[in-house]
């Protein structure tokens, strides 16, 4: 649980560098990033695997602590708790995973080398995926390239469409993936670019890269990954999760919409924006419709900076991440809320974040997609996952000796 393990952390200790806690702040409240799992523990013997928390408790404390309006797809979400069957002993790397891609603009090409350092591990398969923004480019790339080619075509989907993305680095693909944010583009470009008349033709790189990648009809092909792709419904604020038979090129542009720089786009008469400011991205939702009690979070926006930000540029960045990264820490309470203090089921809850792997991420722009940039960030994301999929600790709390696993037994 994270208060056993928070009360593990000696909070007497400083850290040295920029980003990390001093002895003045480490008896406060730990970040996510002290808390997650990025390894496997010692603990992690083969033992029967129970299904998931049921499904009724997981979206009463997602309700309670993240959004009251939550929404479900027209299709419902399968019952997760009713259908999983007693797994087999517990093998490490899982044999399947179902996969939380956070959104974050260029960032997103961390979860690009993830993603393919998974697709390279045959063992591994794929329960569900749920994701914002850029998040959700990266997954909906991912279960279609599976099922039209398998692991290798997942794998050359994702670098085709981010080698495109960061040759072209076109204005609107910059502003399409979510990286400009609201205050930092309203600032930069003036309310002229939120005119509805700014791309009448709605001619966005970004839409026609989609339609180039995706052949949206095989999203429902059985074998094809549960999605789970997140939007913020403007009328009332509430989240809106996608489906497979839901998802369309459109989807993807609300679900990376970002409200200060593109009008909204609109859905069966509702309109929507960047699904990144109600869910970043679906966890509790995620559990619910996974098979498997393995989940991994990619978490791509930085929650730490040792810096306190003093120009307008920078406030507005350090606002972003701080915002993005509270609707998560707010699902990952629900989640622990909703198990209680008893003994649960081994859900086991991992994380890999880019700001483990790159130094000051916290001060690079979301919105550069130049291509050393991105090669950084996808190589980057190979090396976390190589190493998770191994069992090495990528982060280690000050007083122990491994990173536990958030929810294992």
């Amino acid at each position: 649980m994270w208060s056993r393990q928070m009360s593990e952390i000696d909070p007497s200790i400083a850290h040295d560098g920029g980003d990390r806690p001093t002895a003045s702040t480490a008896s406060a409240l730990l970040s996510a990033a002290d808390i997650w799992s990025t390894a496997p523990s010692p603990a992690d013997t083969p033992k029967e695997v129970t299904p998931p928390p049921a499904e009724g408790a997981i979206a009463e404390a997602a309700s309670a602590c993240a959004n009251p309006s939550v929404e479900s797809s027209k299709a419902p979400l399968p019952q997760a708790a009713k259908a999983v069957s007693p797994a087999p002993p517990r093998v490490w790397p899982p044999q399947k995973l179902s996969l939380a891609l956070q959104g974050g603009g260029s960032f997103g090409a961390f979860t690009w080398g993830v993603l393919e350092r998974l697709l390279e591990e045959p063992d591994c398969g794929f329960d569900a995926i749920s994701g914002a923004s850029v998040g959700a480019v990266n997954a909906v790339l991912l279960a279609c390239g599976l099922v039209e080619g398998g692991r290798e075509g997942a794998r050359k989907r994702l670098a085709r469409f981010w080698n495109q993305i960061a040759t072209e680095a076109s204005f609107r693909s910059l502003m399409l993936v979510g990286a400009f944010s609201p205050a930092g583009s309203s600032v930069a470009f003036g309310p002229t670019l939120r005119s509805p008349y700014f791309d009448p033709f709605d001619l966005d790189p970004l839409r026609q890269a989609l339609a180039k990648d995706i052949e949206f009809s095989a999203l429902t092909a059985p074998g094809c990954p549960k999605l789970l792709i997140a939007a913020t419904r403007i009328r009332d604020g509430a989240l809106h999760i996608f489906g497979n038979a839901e998802i369309t090129a459109d989807v993807l542009l609300a679900s990376t919409c970002p409200p200060l720089v593109h009008c909204a786009v609109e859905i069966d008469g509702e309109a929507y924006w960047d699904g990144g400011y109600s869910a970043n991205p679906p966890v509790a939702r995620l559990v619910q419709a996974s098979q498997t009690s393995d989940i991994l979070v990619v978490q791509v926006t930085p929650a730490r900076d040792g810096y306190v930000p003093i120009t307008m540029a920078a406030i507005d960045r350090r606002l972003d991440q701080i915002t993005a990264n509270a609707v998560l820490n707010a699902e990952m309470a629900a989640i622990e809320w909703a198990r209680g203090d008893t003994a649960s089921p081994p859900l086991r809850l991992f994380r890999i974040a880019a700001e483990d792997q790159i130094e000051g991420l916290s001060q690079r722009s979301a919105a550069d997609l130049g291509r050393g940039f991105v090669r950084l960030l996808h190589r980057s994301g190979r090396d976390a996952a190589d190493r998770w999929l191994r069992g090495a600790t990528e982060r280690t709390p000050p007083s122990t000796a491994r990173a536990q696993p958030a929810f294992a037994e």
